[in-house]
């Protein structure tokens, strides 16, 4: 088998023995797995060569981007691991149509500076941008902190070039912003986590790069108070607010434990921290007056100071530079290496309506003692659109009780119109959540489609499905 992988990839692109050490953990470090071997192919030819191949010999592949996912999505025990890593070019920017064309193993971050060189964005965003590939992003159908302005990943991707499951070249490299020429198949893929067929190139949405920010961290008394802004803001800057995230005094104190030098947002501490992000391209309010301050960060000023005057904010911090607006944005962007600082850990990754944050979070102060006493929850939430991020620590380490912390949480989240899978996909981690929770006629439907596209069962076998 390895004889055959290398003639078509080459020898040293099929990855075995000691060299599998590095891909035989998620980057989370709770899934291990012990892969076949890697297979890094060059291009989509390869890609299709290596899909027939396993069709061929029965033989399950499980494709892998940046590996910082956190569901168990890459988990290859007795499998292939397909990695995009070397197809990783930007093939082109187009800034007159506003479009990037690129291969699916190139680095976000370097989207984001190809982007930038002409004066655009690709505004998806997070944490793991450094080493998150494109391909991983569409397959997961990342979010992060500017979907409250530029939606998911899938609102970004006008077309794709993908390898179905029986090793066919699906090229659907549309420019358009309108085709109703038959059923969406680019939506099919993106957010499959691969078990429909392996996404090696798209066609992105570039955006205006904003010629200035205005961001703050506020303190506010409750939350329905920080959707009082949310909506003002939002209102009056016509839809400009990019991040609205929401950290509570928990994420403040442990960030502060894991980075001793890091400052507190406030003078005094807050339990209820709002990271407010709003982006102007327009030159009336983007270039500075005679006092040297930017309009639209005088016009976040004036609208805080007015809020605070009705007693709707109890503190507000405006960056006067990029050194502050960074260190604010470190302060949220570290929420996974806070999560993950403590063992064992329980990740939830949920979505609510924007006025159920709130009471989710209320019912589970209620709810998470009846079921683990001693359980601790680290939460940070992408407040500006519904999206709770509730780990737990738990006390316990029996793994049952850890399942039914998990139903607790569903619970809530079902009784508010919510779902158990926000942005993280479903991995091997929510297999029991969509088991329990996933509407049965609805599943049948997915069931049927990946044995219609996917009859062998080779492509990322045991996740998405339960």
């Amino acid at each position: 088998m390895i004889e055959e992988l290398r003639a078509i990839l080459g020898e040293p692109h099929v990855l075995t023995g000691a060299d599998l050490t590095s891909w035989s953990q998620d980057w989370t470090g709770t899934y291990q797995f012990n892969p076949l071997a890697v297979l890094r192919p060059a291009n989509t030819g390869e890609v299709a060569q290596i899909i027939k191949w396993a069709n061929r010999t029965g033989t399950a592949i499980v494709p892998v981007s940046g590996n910082t996912g956190l569901s168990g999505g890459t988990k290859a025990d007795g499998a292939m691991m397909l990695s995009l890593d070397r197809m990783n070019e930007i093939r082109e920017i187009r800034p007159e149509s506003r479009i990037a064309i690129v291969e699916a193993g190139v680095i976000l971050s370097n989207l984001h500076d190809a982007a930038e060189a002409e004066d655009l964005i690709f505004p998806l965003t997070f944490g793991a941008k450094g080493s998150a590939m494109i391909g991983g992003c569409l397959s997961t159908n990342a979010g992060g902190s500017n979907v409250l302005r530029y939606g998911n990943t899938r609102d970004l991707v006008l077309g794709i070039e993908a390898v179905l499951p029986n090793g066919e070249i699906m090229e659907i490299m549309s420019e358009l912003h309108k085709d109703n020429s038959g059923y969406n198949l680019k939506h099919l893929l993106i957010g499959a986590e691969g078990t429909l067929g392996i996404i090696t190139a798209a066609v992105l949405k570039l955006h205006p790069k904003p010629r200035a920010y205005a961001t703050a961290m506020v303190a506010v008394p409750s939350l329905p108070d920080a959707l009082v802004l949310l909506n003002r803001l939002q209102q009056e800057t016509g839809g400009a607010v990019e991040a609205f995230e929401y950290m509570p005094r928990k994420h403040i104190e442990v960030y502060s434990q894991i980075k001793p030098d890091a400052r507190e947002p406030f003078e005094a501490p807050q339990e209820i921290n709002i990271l407010v992000e709003v982006g102007a391209s327009a030159p009336r309010d983007c270039t500075p007056g005679p006092d040297g301050q930017v309009p639209i960060a005088a016009y976040l000023e004036e609208v805080l100071a007015g809020m605070f005057e009705q007693g709707m904010l109890l503190d507000a911090v405006v960056a006067q530079n990029e050194a502050q607006r960074r260190e604010m944005w470190e302060r949220r962007e570290a929420a996974a290496e806070i999560a993950m600082s403590r063992r064992p850990v329980i990740v939830n990754d949920i979505a609510v309506p924007l006025d159920k944050v709130a009471p989710f979070l209320e019912r589970m102060e209620q709810v998470l003692p009846k079921v683990d006493s001693g359980a601790e929850p680290i939460i940070v939430s992408h407040l500006g659109d519904g999206n709770v991020h509730y780990t737990v620590w738990p006390a316990s380490q029996d793994p049952q009780v850890h399942d039914a912390i998990m139903e607790a949480v569903e619970d809530e989240v079902l009784a508010m119109g919510g779902s158990f899978s926000a942005e993280h996909g479903i991995g091997t981690s929510k297999l029991p959540s969509m088991r329990r929770r996933k509407n049965p006629v609805a599943l049948q439907a997915m069931q049927a489609i990946k044995a219609a596209l996917d009859p062998n069962g080779i492509l990322n076998p045991g996740k998405m499905l339960p």
